[in-house]
C-alpha cells in the first residue's frame, strides 16, 4: 500500500496544468446570480418546493451585490462547464433548497456524475455544508446556537453533539462542515454574536476544539472560523475594519484557532471577510502561512469564506480585478475557493505559462486539497458515488438520540440570572399555578430559538410551505405541558421589530389577570436586516429591538408577579428590566427543545446550571463588550461618568441550590517560569437540591511590561455536587500558562506576582492567593502548555455518628 505522500506525488506529476488548478474552484450548482433555477442546471428536473416568488436568497442578494460585474463578466458556468477539467469541491447540494434525504441524495449523485465525466482521472469533488447549529439541511435536528453551547461550560457535551452531526453528515456523503465559529467576542452589537462561543479565548478554545474533536471523529474535516478578527469590526459593523493591534490578535483572537489546529486537529481553516490594520486576511501571508503553517504545523486546506477572493477586487480594493485577487490570495496561501470559482480560474494556467506566477503555488494549494481527498478515501480504487451514501436512505436526521443531545444542551444553556421572588413557581410541596399569562413575541413563534444558520431560518423562509422540517415546540405549548392544571392565557403584545404597540392592551389585561406573568422577549434571527440577530443583522445599541422593553414595563405596572425570559443571539441591557422582574432568565437561542427546557427551568422541575459566556449589560450603552480589560478599561474611577460595571458578570448563572467555594490550597507559592502548580478548592452544596456548578479559576499578572487584563479566565470545571456534599476541584496551572506578547510581541512567560482567584463569576471571587515566578524570563512558541488540566473529586464525609473504629 502506497503512503498518502507517495499517492499524492504520484498524482501530482500525472496531472496537467488546468486539472490542478481546476482542483482550487468549487461549484455552487442553481444559485447563479440570475437565480433563474431553484436547485440544479435544469430547473424542470429539481422543483422548487413551493418556493414563493420574488424571495431570493438574502446571502445571495447582499453578498454578491458588489459582485455583478464579475459574474457579468465571467459568465454563469454549468456544473458541467465548471468542472470540464474536474473540481475541487462541490457547494452545499443539501443545504440550499429544501430537499429531503433522497432528493437530496439523488441531486449529489447527479453532480457527482458530472464531475466525474469531466475529470480524465476520476477524481471526485469534495462536498461541503453549513453545519453552524446542526447539519444545515431540510428535517436535520436543529441544535442550540453556539452561544448556548457555550453557556453549559461543558466541552463533553459539546464534543457529543458534534460527533452527531457529523455522523449524520458523513452518512448522506458530506466531507466538509464549515463549523466552528472560533471569534472571540469583543462587542455585542455585532449580529454574528450568536455563532459565537463568547467572549472569552479559554472558554472559546476548549469548546471550540471539543467540538472540532467531535465532528471529525466522523470523518467529516471542520472548518475553523473566521480566521481572523472578524469579530473585532469597528462598530461592529459586518465586514467593517478591524482597528486591531497584532498584540491583541495575538492574545485575544488567535489562541482559539492556535488550540483548535493543536489539539482539536483541525483539518481546514476559512479566512476572515476582515481587514486589520488595513490588511486583508485573504491575502496575507503572515497570518495564512508564516503564523498559521510554518510556526503553527497547519497541514489541511485554507478554503476562502464565500466570495472572499473577489472581494479583495471589489470591497477591499486591493486588485484591479477577480483574476488579480485570485493570485493576491493563492500566494498569501489560499487554496480552495468558495463557494464558486471567480478568481482561481484558468486564468492561473495563463500566468503560469507567461511565467507570472510560479506553478509550484498552484501544485501546494492542489496537493493539499488532494492530500485530503486521498485521506476520505475518495481516491480509493473502490470509492464510488453511491458507495459514498449507502447508509443514507434510512437515515434519520432528527432522530431520538439526536434529540436527546439536543434536549441536553437546551437545558444545561439556560441561565437563571435571577430568582427573584418568583421563581421557580412551582417549589416543592406547593399547589399549581391557578392563572399564567404567557406574553410576547417570542413566546409562540419556535423560530426565536434557532439560529440564523438553522435551515428554518437561512433557507424555509423562502419556501414557507415547507413549514419548518422537523417538530419545534414553542414556549407557550411547553408551558402548557410543564403547567397542565393551569388556565394559560396567551397575548403576544408586540412584534419582534417594528414600534406596533397596538397589541399592549390585550397583554396588559391577560397580566393583571394572571397570578404569574411570564414575557418572553429577544431576537428572531435572519440575514442582512432581515432579522434582529444574525449575519448582518448588527444592532445600533444594546435596547431590547422594537417596542418590547415599553411590553414589560407596562406588563410590570400591572402589580402581577412578571417573569421575563430574554430568548437572544445576543446579550441586552437589561438593567430596567431588572429592577422590576420577579425573575430573570437568559436563554440563548436554545434550539427545536428550547421550550420545554425553558419551561423546566421556570417551574423548578431543571436545576438550572447554564452560565453567562458573556456579559449582561446595565444600559445600552457605555459597557465595554467583553470582561477582559486592561485596568484602564475595567474601572471608570470617577475618571469618567461612565461606569463599565455589567448587570450580571461573564461566568454569572444562578441555581436553585447555594453553593460555597472555600479552602483554596496551591501547591508552591514559588515555581520557575518553566513550572507548575495546582490549585485546589472545595466547592460545597450548602441547599437542599442537588445541583452542577461552574467553578472559575482566573489569574491576574500583578506587574507586566504591558499592561494586562485584571482578571482572565485560565480554567474551569462543571462540578456536580450533591446536596450537602463537597468535592475538591483540583486545577494543574502551568507557567506557560501566564503567556503573552511581550512588548516585542514575542509571545513570553514573566517572572513575577500572580493573584489567582476562584470564583463563581468574573464578579464572585470566593477565594484569592498568589505565587510568584522566578527564573529567567522565557519566551515560548506554539509547543507551549495550552491548558489547565482539571479534576473534580468527591469529598467523603465521615457521619457524626457514625461508629468508630477501634
Amino acid at each position: 500500500m502506497l503512503s498518502v505522500d507517495h499517492r499524492l506525488a504520484l498524482l501530482l506529476e500525472d496531472m496537467t496544468l488546468e486539472e490542478k488548478v481546476a482542483q482550487l474552484g468549487s461549484r455552487w450548482a442553481g444559485n447563479d446570480m440570475a437565480m433563474d433555477s431553484p436547485h440544479g442546471e435544469n430547473p424542470e428536473d429539481h422543483p422548487g418546493h413551493g418556493r414563493t416568488a420574488n424571495t431570493p436568497d438574502p446571502e445571495l442578494t447582499f453578498k454578491v451585490a458588489p459582485l455583478q460585474d464579475v459574474f457579468a463578466a465571467s459568465g454563469s458556468l454549468t456544473l458541467a462547464e465548471a468542472s470540464v477539467d474536474g473540481l475541487g469541491q462541490l457547494t452545499r447540494v443539501f443545504g440550499s433548497v429544501p430537499l429531503t434525504v433522497e432528493e437530496g441524495v439523488a441531486e449529489l449523485l447527479r453532480q457527482h456524475r458530472v464531475v466525474l465525466a469531466g475529470s480524465r482521472l476520476g477524481i471526485p469533488a469534495l462536498v461541503h455544508e453549513e453545519c453552524l447549529t446542526g447539519f444545515t439541511t431540510f428535517g436535520a435536528t436543529v441544535y442550540p446556537a453556539a452561544i448556548a453551547w457555550a453557556a453549559t461550560f461543558d466541552p463533553e457535551l459539546v464534543q457529543r453533539m458534534a460527533a452527531a452531526i457529523g455522523q449524520d453528515m458523513a452518512a448522506v456523503g458530506v466531507h466538509q462542515g464549515l463549523s466552528p465559529v472560533l471569534d472571540v467576542v469583543r462587542d455585542y452589537r455585532w449580529g454574528r454574536v450568536e455563532e459565537t462561543l463568547g467572549e472569552d479565548p479559554y472558554l472559546v478554545s476548549m469548546l471550540g476544539s471539543a467540538y472540532v474533536t467531535g465532528l471529525q471523529s466522523a470523518g467529516v474535516i471542520a472548518t475553523l472560523k473566521h480566521f481572523a478578527g472578524y469579530s473585532a469590526s469597528r462598530g461592529a459593523r459586518n465586514h467593517g475594519p478591524v482597528p486591531m493591534g497584532r498584540r491583541e490578535l495575538l492574545d485575544v483572537i488567535l489562541p482559539p484557532f492556535e488550540m483548535a489546529v493543536s489539539l482539536g486537529g483541525a483539518r481546514s481553516v476559512m479566512n476572515s471577510y476582515a481587514e486589520i490594520d488595513g490588511v486583508a486576511a485573504g491575502a496575507d501571508p503572515w497570518l495564512l502561512t508564516e503564523l498559521l503553517r510554518d510556526e503553527w504545523g497547519f497541514t489541511g486546506t485554507v478554503v476562502s469564506d464565500y466570495w472572499a477572493v473577489p472581494f479583495l477586487a471589489t470591497m477591499h480594493r486591493l486588485a484591479e480585478d477577480a483574476q488579480e485577487a485570485g493570485v493576491l490570495a493563492l500566494r498569501a496561501g489560499l487554496d480552495v475557493e468558495l463557494p464558486d470559482t471567480l478568481g482561481f480560474g484558468p486564468h492561473l494556467v495563463q500566468r503560469v505559462r507567461r511565467g507570472e506566477i510560479s506553478e509550484s503555488l498552484v501544485d501546494r494549494a492542489a496537493g493539499r486539497l488532494l492530500r485530503q481527498k486521498i485521506e476520505l478515501g475518495l481516491l480509493d480504487p473502490q470509492w464510488t458515488p453511491e458507495g459514498s451514501v449507502a447508509e443514507a436512505m434510512d437515515r434519520d436526521l432528527d432522530s431520538a438520540s439526536n434529540r436527546a443531545i439536543a434536549r441536553e444542551l437546551a437545558e444545561r444553556s439556560v441561565i437563571l440570572l435571577d430568582p427573584g421572588t418568583a421563581l421557580p413557581l412551582q417549589r416543592n410541596g406547593s399547589a399549581s399555578i391557578g392563572r399564567l399569562a404567557v406574553i410576547g413575541p417570542c413566546a409562540d413563534d419556535p423560530r426565536t430559538f434557532m439560529g440564523c444558520y438553522a435551515f428554518p431560518n437561512h433557507v424555509l423562509p423562502r419556501y414557507p410551505a415547507r413549514g419548518l422540517g422537523i417538530e419545534v415546540p414553542s414556549a407557550l405549548a411547553a408551558l402548557r405541558d410543564e403547567f397542565g392544571g393551569a388556565t394559560v392565557t396567551f397575548e403576544q403584545g408586540c412584534a419582534i421589530q417594528g414600534d406596533d404597540r397596538s397589541g399592549f392592551p390585550a397583554a396588559i389585561s391577560a397580566a393583571r389577570e394572571a397570578d404569574v406573568c411570564v414575557a418572553f422577549v429577544g431576537d428572531l434571527a435572519g440575514l442582512f436586516g432581515l432579522g434582529t440577530s444574525g449575519e448582518g443583522c448588527d444592532a445600533a445599541d444594546l435596547r431590547l429591538p422594537g417596542v418590547q422593553a415599553d411590553l414589560i414595563a407596562e406588563l410590570i405596572a400591572t402589580g402581577t408577579p412578571v417573569v421575563v425570559v430574554v430568548v437572544s443571539g445576543r446579550p441586552y441591557a437589561l438593567g430596567e428590566v431588572h429592577d422590576g422582574a420577579a425573575g430573570l432568565i437568559q436563554a440563548f437561542m436554545p434550539g427545536e427543545e428550547g421550550g420545554a427546557a425553558i419551561a423546566g427551568v421556570l417551574s423548578g422541575r431543571i436545576q438550572p446550571s447554564g452560565r453567562l459566556p458573556v456579559q449582561i449589560p446595565r444600559s445600552p450603552g457605555g459597557q465595554p463588550g467583553t470582561y477582559l480589560q486592561p485596568p484602564l478599561g475595567a474601572d471608570h474611577s470617577g475618571t469618567s461618568n461612565l461606569d463599565p460595571t455589567p448587570l450580571f458578570a461573564f461566568g454569572h448563572g444562578r441555581s436553585y441550590t447555594t453553593f460555597d467555594l472555600d479552602d483554596l490550597r496551591i501547591s508552591h507559592t514559588e515555581i520557575p517560569t518553566d513550572g507548575e502548580l495546582t490549585a485546589t478548592v472545595r466547592v460545597s452544596n450548602t441547599g437542599g437540591r442537588d445541583g452542577d456548578e461552574v467553578v472559575q479559576l482566573y489569574l491576574r499578572d500583578a506587574v507586566a511590561q504591558v499592561t494586562r487584563p485584571v482578571r482572565q479566565l485560565v480554567g474551569f470545571a462543571r462540578a456536580a455536587v450533591p446536596a450537602g456534599g463537597s468535592v475538591d476541584v483540583i486545577f494543574r496551572l502551568h507557567a506557560d500558562r501566564t503567556a503573552f506578547a511581550g512588548r516585542d510581541l514575542a509571545r513570553i512567560v514573566e517572572p513575577g506576582i500572580f493573584v489567582i482567584m476562584v470564583g463563581l463569576s468574573a464578579s464572585d471571587i470566593r477565594c484569592t492567593s498568589e505565587f510568584r515566578l522566578t527564573g529567567p524570563l522565557r519566551t515560548v512558541g506554539h509547543d507551549r502548555v495550552l491548558v489547565t488540566p482539571v479534576l473534580v473529586t468527591p469529598v467523603l464525609v465521615t457521619p457524626v455518628d457514625a461508629p468508630q473504629a477501634t
